[in-house]
């Protein structure tokens, strides 16, 4: 029984280490954003174009993206070095994930692989990479302390 309570108290340190992870990294690529003004566009997700809302939608995303991390790759990032290149690896995956895929979707655009290598997207590329850098080292911070 006490394998069974360690399994799951160490799933929800993940879990937790992933959101604070995810938040930490939402704050700052959410600042990078409001600077770009892209907040109202996300705002569009939800049906809204003011900036604060497009941030409170990116800070819900950013920690449900954190969450999955912990779970996806929790057990690899235990380190700061491995936190930050899954991390890393992480962001990639959500550059595409999102502002590719599954953004231009939900707005009615279609795929967007061919702005892949435009200069918004490749500032997206530029966010979503500081977004996973900053939740792997975060969660691999939380999970050590």
């Amino acid at each position: 029984m006490a394998t069974v309570a360690h399994t799951a108290s160490t799933m929800n340190k993940k879990l937790v280490g992933g959101a604070v992870g995810g938040l930490a990294g939402g704050l700052v690529f959410g600042m990078l954003m409001a600077m770009m003004g892209m907040l109202p566009m996300i705002a569009g997700l939800v049906g809204s174009s003011a900036a604060a809302v497009g941030f409170l939608a990116h800070m819900v995303i950013s920690a449900a993206v954190g969450v999955s991390f912990g779970a996806l790759f929790g057990a690899r990032s235990v380190g700061f070095g491995q936190g930050a290149l899954w991390g890393l690896v992480y962001g990639a995956i959500w550059w595409v994930l999102g502002p590719l895929v599954i953004m231009p979707l939900m707005m009615g655009m279609g795929l967007q692989f061919g702005a892949a290598l435009s200069g918004p997207m490749l500032m997206s590329l530029m966010g979503h990479l500081i977004y996973g850098l900053v939740t792997g080292l975060v969660f691999a911070w939380f999970v050590r302390r």
